[in-house]
């Protein structure tokens, strides 16, 4: 049930992330604040995660991934509104919204790791993220029929593709209220053995996060792997369109670069959390590390009309993206104990989106006054510094 959950989950946000920026830059006249699309998406990821993980705390993963779903059927509508009356504004807090989609599709990798096996967890987990792999390929493409969809039945234009995230999202919710039953981590709260000396927490779900992180090193590394990840990943990834569209690339083609992008980020989930469980969970962090500079250096590098080039540096992308994602969850789940696991999980997704919407504004900036090569060159030294911590942290 997660994995489809995944699967309509990942239509909607990948047909809204594609063309946000877009939409934005259109309506505010201003390539600078395009930016802000992706800003907005991440922030509200951020903004859910701890309601979710502190619901999921109490009530189970079923309450805290409909909380998600139901904040992006609201951004939804709230961004089909602010097209049809051409308010960048409003519509920047439809996609704060829009952005519970994203929580939910990250919170579900976590639920997935509850019941697993010592040492089984990246893999388990792993395969809830490829099931995203079918949506999150098609979401792009079938933005511009959508588009054109809309407009016969008289919808505003760039309304349309909004209008299927809404109803993506309304399916992952019926999916998850439904069918996820019995509910994961209930199940394996109910299951444990007692622990002979009770785990007492902090009051509040983010200090009893804080807590755990002081207490287990292990943990913090891995925190810092998926921040880092994610923010090189949402920053290359949120100004190629407007890269390529400097470059006179219509939205079809667009579309399939996001497409093989958002390919490399899950098809290879399997393999790199086999190779997670195989070879140990620091060795693939530096790998993702490695790849992510790899693609830093090829995408940064090409022009506005060198779309094979963008494009095998986005397949790079999201590679590195999912090594460091799948390893640095394992390792962070696994790093502290079950009573404490919703709080760590939900402070680490606020922080890796909060990382990433800062690298979106930074990465807006940067685009609009600099060039896309520039924001290379500062993803390429954030993740070779980040690798060389790593490693040596290890060794």
């Amino acid at each position: 049930m997660l994995s489809t959950a995944q699967i309509t989950g990942g239509v909607g946000v990948a047909v809204g992330f594609a063309l946000s920026s877009l939409v934005v830059a259109r309506i505010s006249g201003s390539d600078s604040l395009s930016g802000l699309a992706g800003t907005s998406t991440v922030l509200g990821a951020a903004l859910l995660a701890l309601p979710a993980a502190k619901l999921s705390d109490r009530r189970g993963r079923r309450a805290g991934l409909a909380l998600t779903y139901v904040g992006a059927l609201l951004g939804c509508l709230i961004a089909v509104i602010a097209i049809a009356v051409s308010s960048w504004p409003l519509l920047l807090v439809g996609l704060v919204l829009f952005g519970g989609a994203s929580a939910g599709n990250l919170a579900s990798r976590y639920a997935a790791t509850d019941l697993s096996a010592t040492g089984h967890s990246a893999r388990h987990l792993s395969w809830v993220v490829w099931a995203a792999t079918i949506g999150s390929v098609a979401g792009p493409n079938l933005a511009a029929p959508a588009d054109r969809l809309g407009r016969q039945f008289g919808l505003a234009p760039d309304t349309g593709p909004f209008v299927l995230a809404l109803l993506a999202f309304a399916t992952a919710l019926g999916v998850i209220v439904i069918a996820l039953r019995p509910d994961p981590l209930l199940l394996a709260r109910s299951i444990a053995p007692a622990s002979p000396a009770p785990i007492t927490k902090a009051r509040g779900t983010l200090r009893t996060a804080w807590q755990a992180l002081r207490e287990t090193p292990v943990a913090l590394r891995a925190l810092t792997a998926i921040a880092v990840s994610h923010t090189a990943m949402v920053s290359i990834m949120s100004m190629t369109p407007i890269h390529l569209n400097h470059g006179g690339a219509t939205y079809t083609i667009i579309g399939i670069v996001i497409s093989l992008h958002i390919a490399g980020m899950y098809v290879l989930s399997p393999v790199v959390g086999w190779l997670a469980d195989r070879i140990g969970r620091v060795q693939v962090l530096v790998l993702g590390m490695g790849l992510l500079l790899a693609s830093a250096v090829l995408a940064g590098g090409a022009g506005p009309h060198d779309v094979g080039r963008v494009t095998a540096g986005l397949i790079l992308l999201g590679i590195g993206w999912s090594c460091g994602l799948i390893s640095g969850s394992a390792m962070l789940s696994e790093a502290v104990p079950l009573e404490r696991r919703p709080a760590v999980q939900g402070l680490s997704d606020l922080l890796m989106n909060v990382c990433g919407a800062a690298g979106t504004v930074i990465a807006g900036v940067i685009v609009g006054t600099l060039s896309y090569g520039v924001l290379g060159t500062v993803v390429a030294v954030m993740v070779t510094v980040t690798g060389a911590w790593l490693a040596l942290r290890r060794a």
